[in-house]
């Protein structure tokens, strides 16, 4: 069975969908792997390096000729036509905002498997590419922070003066945000979080953090939060007003899978913080957390005596392709592996976890959610 990974096509994306240790894991359950020149080389990894694991390297790949597809980001359209019917495609497809590329990838008759959404279950844990790559974005959320934020993040106390520690106020304590406390506690500074799941506070408090609690709660399928209702959104404002004004840093992360991210603070709230501050808005590419933020870019904030400045972070994993890379693409052999039989990705749709990652199979779109935003029945039929 031959299986392709082609370098990433869109702008600003560094990592890849395979490493020479993921093609040895392939070869070995008797696959065959062709990789595209110079898809790994922004990731650190070289052709060479491919050779030597088991791997064909070749300067193009003939897409009608590919049983498997990894990818990273979602695949466009023209490239899903040039796939052979019955093709397997393994990668993030971002099913709610890519409704054209489900429709052709239903169309071409292509089995597509979203990494989005492999069941949150332990058995699925080595296959979540959601958490793999929110762990790289918390790093990397703090040091973007860090290099903009003009004092230090630890105490320093020496014989000219006392440098307090800088304040960093973490909202969303999932994976990106258990990460970002994580590493801003390990710089020195003084965190602190909030969550609107309650379980969240045990974990917070293990990474070193506060725990803000502000009687909200809303949890939601899968562990993760759902939306509040306008009141409660209204509320958590109003609540996390005073812990946004005292902080120096703030990195935001709320995510609702498949929907735009909520809005937790206002322009008048970052406008309360102090000259100087810096705020990182990991949910910069579906909508923002913080009013104003532009993704990809930095904007300042007029306030007393300066400003603030809101950084929207985009595809942060990208900027540590190399990690990055080595996470999701374990994730991608992880659950080739599973499907394997004998050399062959054969899917076995009893199988929740191989079920639950299904976008499209045999023409039709199985994910329930998107079938009805193409206004499709999980049949094919409208």
């Amino acid at each position: 069975m031959r299986v392709a990974i082609e370098r990433e096509r869109r702008v600003g994306e560094r990592r890849v969908a395979a490493t020479p240790e993921t093609v040895k894991q392939l070869t070995g359950l008797g696959m065959t792997v062709v990789v595209e020149a110079g898809a790994g080389e922004e990731s650190g990894y070289s052709d060479d390096a491919y050779r030597a694991a088991g791997a064909s390297v070749e300067p193009r790949i003939d897409l009608g000729t590919v049983d498997v597809y990894a990818h990273v980001r979602p695949l466009e359209p023209e490239r899903v036509a040039a796939l052979r019917r019955g093709a397997i495609t393994v990668g993030l497809a971002s099913p709610a905002s890519e409704l054209d590329t489900v429709r052709a990838l239903a169309d071409a008759g292509v089995t597509s498997f979203a990494l989005e959404l492999v069941p949150r279950i332990s058995r699925a844990q080595s296959m979540d590419a959601l958490s793999s790559q929110a762990l790289v974005a918390g790093y990397r959320a703090v040091l973007e922070a860090a290099t903009r934020y003009p004092r230090f993040f630890p105490l320093y106390m020496t014989a000219a003066a006392t440098i307090p520690p800088a304040k960093v106020l973490v909202l969303g304590a999932g994976v990106a945000g258990l990460q970002a406390i994580g590493t801003a506690k390990r710089l020195g500074a003084r965190v602190s979080a909030n969550d609107i799941r309650p379980a969240s506070a045990d974990e917070v408090a293990s990474m070193g953090g506060t725990f803000i609690n502000l009687e909200l709660e809303a949890e939601g399928a899968g562990g993760y939060a759902r939306e509040l209702s306008t009141d409660s959104a209204e509320r958590q404002r109003q609540l996390l007003s005073p812990h946004v004004a005292e902080a120096d840093i703030l990195i935001t992360t709320a995510a609702i899978p498949g929907r735009a991210a909520p809005l937790l603070v206002t322009t008048e709230m970052v406008k309360g913080m102090k000259p100087g501050s810096v705020v990182v808005d990991l949910a910069a590419e579906s909508g923002g957390n913080v009013e104003g933020v532009v993704s990809g870019q930095d904007t300042p904030v007029e306030v007393e005596g300066g400003h603030v400045t809101l950084v929207g972070l985009a595809d942060a994993p990208s900027t540590i392709p190399a990690d990055a890379s080595r996470l999701y693409a374990k994730n991608v052999a992880n659950l080739l592996a599973l499907m394997a039989v004998d050399g062959r990705v054969e899917p076995d749709f009893e199988d929740e976890v191989v079920a639950g990652a299904c976008l499209t199979h045999d023409g039709v779109v199985r994910h329930p959610q998107t079938a009805s935003a193409l206004g499709l029945t999980t049949e094919g039929t409208n």
